[in-house]
């Protein structure tokens, strides 16, 4: 699952195990931090995604459904502050207005 929160843009993937973690993956440094501000964030700059956490399924849910709770505005891309973020995700969001057209 692509998480595009307007701080950090999160991959959300079960890789095995017993079912009650799953594997955060961020590819910019900070973006799991900030939703989830006690992970154990590891560094892999040789795998797609730079920085990978397993966390509790539970409390990524958690965490998930505040985010939503805690929406304030009306147009999600102008809430994006950091310009690099707000570029790539208009990128994400030409792709998938194009994407839409095809249908």
């Amino acid at each position: 699952m692509w998480i595009f929160l307007n701080n950090a843009f999160l991959s959300i993937v079960d890789k095995g195990g017993d079912g009650t973690t799953l594997l955060v993956r961020g590819r910019r440094e900070g973006d799991i931090e900030r939703v989830f501000p006690n992970a154990q964030v590891k560094k892999t700059p040789h795998n797609d995604y730079r920085h990978r956490a397993l966390i509790d399924r539970e409390l990524i849910a958690k965490a998930i459904a505040d985010s939503i709770r805690s929406i304030t505005y009306s147009n999600f891309k102008g809430s994006v502050e950091e310009n690099h973020r707000h570029e790539a995700y208009l990128d994400v969001w030409q792709a998938m207005y194009k994407y839409q057209r095809q249908i």
